[in-house]
């Protein structure tokens, strides 16, 4: 994920303070996020008919919920992730969608990396160990293996505190060893 400056920080809080008092200057902001918002569900869901759905009900939900938002230090994207995902799990919840998971060869290589004494190249024996996660766990390796989400932004993604996030993430890496291990 990039880093954003002060500078950068503080337009953003403009055009929030902006979109506040006149609901026609959102298209900044969604224009700015649409597309990371749009990847972010489409990667989940699979269906561009789908992903467009949600994303217009996290970006009609965002508009009608920016005089609650508070800056919590924060991207704001961070906040429309949260929409995002409760949107999707809500359709998910409600077997209207099927989630999916979208993995790379990069992050794989990261989460072997990171899980430490297991074989340096059993990409399908993670692969076959990823299988055993539940959404929940498998949400946190995607956010931080796959998207590259600092455990800060995770633990806002999922309202939880940074700490919780790499508590989660490595209580997750330890159950994929124990697996990849039994499977040997």
């Amino acid at each position: 994920m990039q880093q954003r400056s002060h500078e950068q920080m503080d337009q953003e809080k403009l055009q929030i303070q902006e979109a506040r008092k006149n609901p026609e200057r959102f298209d900044v902001l969604y224009k700015k996020y649409y597309v990371p918002i749009f990847m972010f569900v489409l990667k989940r869901v699979e269906s561009e008919d789908t992903a467009s759905d949600i994303v217009s009900q996290v970006f009609l939900k965002a508009l009608s919920g920016l005089p609650r938002y508070r800056d919590m230090g924060f991207p704001f994207s961070s906040w429309l992730y949260r929409i995002a995902r409760n949107e999707m799990y809500d359709l998910y919840n409600n077997k209207k969608i099927q989630m999916v998971v979208s993995t790379e060869t990069r992050g794989i290589g990261e989460m072997i990396s990171e899980m430490g004494d297991t074989r340096k190249d059993d990409y399908e024996g993670l692969y076959a160990a990823l299988e055993n996660l539940d959404n929940a766990e498998m949400e946190l390796v995607e956010m931080r293996f796959f998207e590259l989400r600092p455990f800060k932004e995770i633990g806002e993604i999922l309202d939880i505190t940074e700490n919780n996030a790499k508590v989660r993430t490595y209580r997750v890496l330890d159950k994929l060893k124990k697996w990849m291990k039994n499977e040997k």
